[in-house]
Parts: C-alpha cells; sequence; structure tokens
C-alpha cells in the first residue's frame, strides 16, 4: 500500500478474501510512530450505517478497489470501537487484532505506545492508530479534502416485494353414506272368482265330468319385487388452481436526513425545502 497517498483510499471498494464487495472505505487510521496505514473502516450494513475497522495489513490495492484477507462476515461482525476521538487506544486495538485472529503486543515503546505486533505488514508496529487527515483549501475537519462545497445526503426508502409461501390448499376426496329413497311400482296377480252361466256353447265342457264329484283346481299367482342394484358414474371434476388478487399494505421505516447550517457572519441564500 502507497503510504504517501492515504486519501486515495478513500472511497474505494473494500472486497473480502473470497471477492465479494462488503462496501466504501470511510477512513484511514495511521501508526502514530510509522505514519503507515494500520486500519480501514468501511461502511457496511443496511444503507452503509454500520461502520467496521479492517486491519490494513496485507491489504491488496488494485484497478477495482482494495482486498483485504479476511471474509465479508468476518468484517461485518468486528468489535464496534468509539472512534469519537479519531484515535484508537491499545485495549481497542487489542480486541480488533483479537478478533482477526492476529497477534498483538502490548510492549511499549519510548513514546508509551506498543510495539512489535505481529501478523502486520512489513515497516509496521502494533501501535495506536490516528485517524488520516490532511490539509489544504476546502479541508474537512471530520477527515479527507473536500471542495468549497458541502454534501447533504438524506435516506431514501427502496420499498419492493418477494414472493414467500403463505399458505397451502390441498383438494382431498373421502366418502360419505346416505340413504336415498325411490317409489318403483311392482305388479302382483291375485285370484278372482268369477261365474258364467251353462248355454249352448259351454255345455259340452260343463258336462264333461262325473255328475258329482270332488275336484280341486290351483292358479299360481306371481308378483313383482323391487331389485337393488348400485352403478358407479363420473358426476363432476373438480381442480385446485390459483388466481392474484392485489391488496395494498403500508410500511412504516425511519429514515436519516442530513441538515446543513451555516454559523457566523453568513448570508444564507438558499432556498427553502
Amino acid at each position: 500500500m502507497d503510504t504517501t497517498s492515504h486519501d486515495r483510499f478513500i472511497g474505494q471498494t473494500l472486497y473480502s478474501s473470497d471477492n465479494e464487495k462488503v462496501g466504501k472505505i470511510g477512513q484511514v487510521f495511521l501508526d502514530d510512530e510509522t505514519d503507515r496505514p494500520e486500519f480501514l473502516t468501511v461502511n457496511t450494513g443496511l444503507f452503509g450505517m454500520n461502520e467496521s475497522f479492517v486491519p490494513a495489513a496485507d491489504a491488496d490495492v488494485n484497478g477495482d478497489g482494495v482486498r483485504v484477507p479476511f471474509t465479508k462476515d468476518q468484517i461485518k461482525d468486528a468489535p464496534n470501537v468509539d472512534v469519537a476521538s479519531g484515535h484508537l487506544d491499545q485495549s481497542e486495538e487489542q480486541r480488533l487484532y483479537s478478533h482477526y485472529g492476529m497477534s498483538y503486543s502490548e510492549r511499549a515503546s519510548d513514546s508509551g505506545l506498543p510495539e512489535g505486533g505481529t501478523g502486520l505488514a512489513a515497516g509496521t508496529t502494533g501501535t495506536t492508530g490516528t485517524t488520516d487527515t490532511f490539509t489544504g483549501e476546502g479541508h474537512d475537519t471530520s477527515g479527507p479534502n473536500t471542495d468549497e462545497a458541502m454534501t447533504r445526503s438524506e435516506e431514501r426508502l427502496d420499498v419492493g416485494t418477494t414472493s414467500q409461501e403463505a399458505g397451502r390448499a390441498r383438494l382431498r376426496k373421502y366418502v360419505t353414506t346416505e340413504q336415498e329413497t325411490v317409489t318403483v311400482p311392482v305388479k302382483k296377480e291375485r285370484a278372482v272368482l268369477e261365474t258364467e252361466p251353462v248355454t249352448g256353447g259351454n255345455r259340452d265342457e260343463a258336462l264333461s265330468g262325473p255328475s258329482i264329484s270332488e275336484e280341486e283346481h290351483e292358479v299360481v299367482l306371481n308378483e313383482e319385487r323391487p331389485v337393488v342394484g348400485k352403478t358407479t358414474e363420473p358426476v363432476e371434476r373438480v381442480r385446485l388452481g390459483t388466481e392474484t388478487v392485489t391488496d395494498e399494505e403500508t410500511v412504516t421505516e425511519e429514515v436519516r436526513k442530513e441538515h446543513i447550517e451555516a454559523e457566523g457572519d453568513v448570508d444564507d441564500r438558499r432556498g427553502t425545502r
């Protein structure tokens, strides 16, 4: 890493060891003694709201950004460090190096700062880092050089939709038993007793037997009875489909907006927004 122009790394894209894009580099922290980069900060999380510290050791700078030998999850899970003062103390450094599996020495140098840390890039020591600061026209007291203007940014909600399983529907067929009553007409034979007088037309049949005798005559009577059978026949087809209906849902989320105020004898010529 070129130690003579640390500011050119601010705003560069940081990539992890598995070539995943982590975020934009926000600050460069320098070793107090050697003035070499010791830590980089990268904006991670939703909308880049979190700032994670990454050791600058073995950082590889190329045309499309800066690569470090750590995974994206390892960088995002780095310990939170309070850098309001723009300076890291020994305990904070030790926590960070321990998280990344790098050794750290607390042996103090003549300046009272630790030295002799291992696992760092050649030429660096394990000393306390300070925020990389720059001077010149348009100097920003919080970090890098800027021009005479200050950019005001604000968060906006990017709302979309995602599809997820909300439930399941299925067709199930089962059998029930019901009683049905059907009226069926049936025919029955019954005996009818009829008499007719003896006439010349039936006289021979009437006198064909003995004059006086006993006899019986039998007639078979028939009747119809209901016979029940069952047949299965298709009645209808039922299928399960889907249809899409559109509803409206309201989402509420907090967004941050920057505001710029002028102090001192300034004629504010901004329009109202």
